[in-house]
């Protein structure tokens, strides 16, 4: 085989693995990276799964790819990824396509395209999911680009994502930036349901008393129904483990400061942009956040609190399960309106009964749940808030009662519960008759002459708060 149907530069973790994924589906995989030896090192300890192209230069690596090329990009976001298109892209030709795996800022790649397209050439912004494991047996798979591209590409990135009865785990999204775009906000959604989770194990530990394991077989449960998940699942896993050295609860012996790499950030940042309220998002993005101000949570360890202790009957594990699963729709509900947002600013026609489908395997966040999602928007593709779902307008319903009483005994025994106590804020919000918006109105035309607009005529009017408080139109 002296030609290969696809190429992979930049082998590192993800990017070994998805050239083997490719190869043990069939299709024979260029492979390159700046240092040869990761490339002689994949190839001598895999080759026998399939066929591998070999390259040690650019010049090399692209001459080995059948026309239309197409070269995968897996290498880290921002400088490098325009590092590696500015060596390659004069090595292209009309027609050819440039696909960038990584978690790229959307608005990098719109305007890579814009400037790729104009040589002629298609840069696909393609969003991974699944980390590691996902890249090698199955990842969720989020392409963008044009759909001419995705006429030559998509066949093998369909062929190599996980599937679900069937059904590849990918999808074209849209035109330029939005499969970096869904990438993001699917990042997004996943800080939420993490820092959702981890309140609902703080809540069982520290409100009902349980210990490490105990709660482990909680989640355990709670996987075999409606909150079934990946996430769930390894949650117990990590909580049913023990410290070998210590013999402690592993996650007693872990230092509380979580980490970040951008993309929750990045989805809170657009959502301001475009006007979509994420607090679920945001809070979670914030709590990480506050975990990693250590001297901050140390000087504040004196400040008065409520005092703790075990406080929750038997009953409260069923509602803390209720809790976190209407939390999760709001914090669900919250990503699919930024999508749908995104989707119309930039005129990418995203679908987002589509955007659910194939984010039900491979990817981080994949769930029966977003089984119900899908159905949602097949049922309504406009419906404005997946909180207005019969289906899930219901469970809700059913829950909210018990979802109140977490989060209050949240507030009473002092456990931080911001992203509990903020979706259950953004519910309230939304089934509000009159929100006290109209106060910050009359607030913001009193010291600015901002104006505001009245309920019962059109126009915009301004008060003479400095005058004689009589009203003009504006």
């Amino acid at each position: 085989m002296d030609k290969a149907r696809i190429g992979v530069t930049g082998l590192a973790v993800m990017g070994r693995n998805l050239a083997r994924n490719l190869a043990r589906h069939g299709h024979p995989v260029a492979v390159h990276n700046r240092t040869s030896s990761r490339t002689k090192a994949l190839v001598e300890e895999f080759g026998d799964e399939g066929t591998f192209l070999p390259a040690e230069t650019p010049e090399q690596f692209v001459a080995s790819l059948e026309r239309p090329r197409r070269l995968v990009i897996m290498v880290k976001a921002g400088g490098p990824t325009d590092a590696v298109i500015d060596e390659f892209a004069p090595l292209l030709e009309p027609g050819d396509m440039i696909v960038d795996g990584g978690n790229a800022n959307f608005a990098d790649t719109r305007r890579r395209e814009a400037a790729l397209r104009k040589r002629g050439l298609h840069f696909v912004g393609t969003g991974i999911s699944g980390g590691e494991e996902g890249a090698l047996h199955g990842p969720s798979i989020m392409p963008g680009g044009s759909a001419e591209s995705y006429a030559a590409l998509g066949p093998l990135l369909e062929d190599i994502s996980a599937k679900v009865d069937g059904t590849p785990c990918c999808v074209h999204v849209g035109p330029d930036g939005a499969g970096h775009f869904v990438k993001m906000v699917h990042n997004g959604i996943e800080y939420a349901d993490m820092q959702l989770i981890a309140e609902a194990y703080d809540l069982l530990r520290h409100a009902a008393g349980l210990a490490p394991a105990e709660i482990a077989e909680v989640f355990r449960t709670w996987n075999t129904g409606r909150l079934e998940s990946y996430l769930i699942e390894i949650t117990a896993e990590v909580l049913a483990h023990t410290d070998a050295s210590t013999g402690r609860p592993f996650v007693d012996v872990v230092l509380d400061q979580a980490e970040q790499k951008g993309t929750g950030r990045w989805t809170v940042q657009t959502a301001l942009d475009l006007g979509v309220p994420v607090g679920g998002i945001a809070e979670a993005v914030f709590a990480r956040s506050v975990s990693g101000h250590a001297a901050l949570r140390e000087a504040a360890q004196n400040l008065p609190g409520p005092s703790r202790g075990a406080a929750a009957g038997s009953g409260f594990a069923d509602a803390v399960e209720k809790a976190l699963y209407a939390s999760k729709i709001v914090a669900y509900a919250q990503g699919f309106h930024e999508i749908q947002a995104g989707s119309a600013e930039y005129g990418w026609d995203i679908d987002l009964g589509a955007m659910a489908t194939i984010w039900r395997g491979g990817c981080i966040i994949r769930a029966q749940f977003l089984d119900r999602i899908r159905a949602a928007y097949e049922a309504d593709p406009g419906t404005p808030t997946l909180l207005t779902d019969d289906h899930f307008a219901e469970a809700v319903g059913d829950a909210q009662d018990a979802w109140r009483d977490v989060v209050a005994t949240a507030a009473r025994l002092g456990i931080p519960a911001p992203g509990f106590s903020t979706a259950l804020a953004y519910y309230d919000s939304l089934r509000a008759d009159r929100l006290p918006a109209a106060l910050t109105q009359g607030q913001r035309d009193y010291f600015g002459a901002h104006t505001y607009r009245r309920v019962d005529r059109e126009g915009s009017f301004h008060t003479l708060w400095g005058g004689d408080r009589s009203e003009v139109t504006t």
